[in-house]
């Protein structure tokens, strides 16, 4: 049992430019360390924060569909719920172009 788990302090999966995929992110840290989970999609993984923003503006639709992260996404926020964690998911426009229609993707994933 980690003992971040009494500290309330958790693993922010971070999908962006330096990190790896979320689900090596998962493996790495061996499971969920706390009480709830949280997870940022930022960018696409590679491109930088400044690279994302010139691709995706004016985030008016999705540039990109990114189906390994929301894939990831999904069974993260799924297997975390199995556990009785709290998940929380932060979507930039930045990721795939479009935050609002990120999340409508991920949302019917997850119903589906």
């Amino acid at each position: 049992m980690h003992s971040c788990l009494y500290a309330g302090v958790a693993h922010v999966y971070n999908h962006w430019s330096p990190m790896p995929p979320l689900a090596e992110q998962h493996t790495r840290i061996r499971g969920f360390p706390a009480a709830f989970t949280l997870l940022r999609l930022l960018t696409p993984l590679k491109l930088s924060y400044e690279a994302a923003k010139k691709q995706t503006e004016p985030y008016a639709k999705i540039v990109e569909e990114l189906p390994q992260m929301r894939r990831e996404t999904v069974h993260l926020a799924r297997l975390a719920a199995s556990q009785g964690r709290h998940t929380y998911v932060l979507v930039n426009n930045r990721v795939e172009g479009n935050a609002p229609l990120t999340v409508q993707g991920l949302v019917g994933m997850l119903r589906g």
